[in-house]
């Protein structure tokens, strides 16, 4: 059997001493990524009961099932991946890829003339190590959720997005600001240090783009 090497030992070491992995397995969370959506959501107050909120690139699960906790039997929480993710009771889930035309209507379908109250993204590709690789695949998904948000949320609406400091960043961080009031960056707690991951977080979506 093939030794694995020093970078895996190194990221199973980590991650098994996380004490957000600890904390995520005792509370019987589905990852620690709940974690950052806790500490994006709680410090502004972004639910409300009765929201309908769509978290994009939602596998395994550990947004939605938080986002469902907090919204009680209220809302509706809307999940989608390429992944499949196991069934959490009170989430919609939708299986695809969100680049492709077709499950995008699916989505659009399931929502209805529903507007949504906020949208998640967590979206991101497989990661090959190249930055000329990685950033534009990335971009390309936060711009796709991005025109999703300029199509279904409400006025006054909110959006969450995991982005990577690169090439693109600043135009898109731009790009929020024209839709939105408000729009911070913000790196919580719970995201690793090293990890190039920032969440930008736009509030109050305007009914007219500057």
């Amino acid at each position: 059997m093939p030794k694995r090497s020093q970078s895996s030992q190194r990221w199973l070491k980590e991650h098994f001493s996380d004490p957000y992995v600890k904390k995520a397995q005792a509370e019987g969370l589905r990852s620690r990524a709940a974690y950052k959506l806790e500490e994006l959501v709680e410090r502004d107050r972004l639910l409300r009961p009765g929201m309908v909120v769509v978290d994009l690139g939602a596998a395994p699960g550990g947004w939605s099932q938080w986002v469902r906790q907090a919204l009680g039997d209220s809302g509706r929480v809307i999940a989608l991946d390429i992944l499949e993710m196991p069934a959490l009771a009170g989430v919609e889930f939708l299986h695809g890829d969100f680049r492709e035309d077709e499950v995008l209507s699916q989505l659009e379908a399931s929502l209805g003339q529903t507007q949504v109250d906020l949208v998640l993204s967590d979206m991101a590709p497989n990661m090959s190590g190249m930055d000329s690789v990685d950033l534009p695949r990335a971009m390309h998904l936060a711009e796709l959720a991005m025109d999703f948000g300029d199509r279904h949320l409400r006025i006054g609406g909110n959006f969450l997005i995991k982005l990577f400091q690169g090439v693109g960043f600043d135009d898109y961080v731009r790009e929020l600001r024209r839709r939105y009031d408000k729009v911070a960056i913000r790196k919580p707690a719970a995201s690793r240090k090293r990890s190039p991951e920032v969440y930008a977080l736009a509030q109050g979506r305007r009914a007219q783009m500057k």
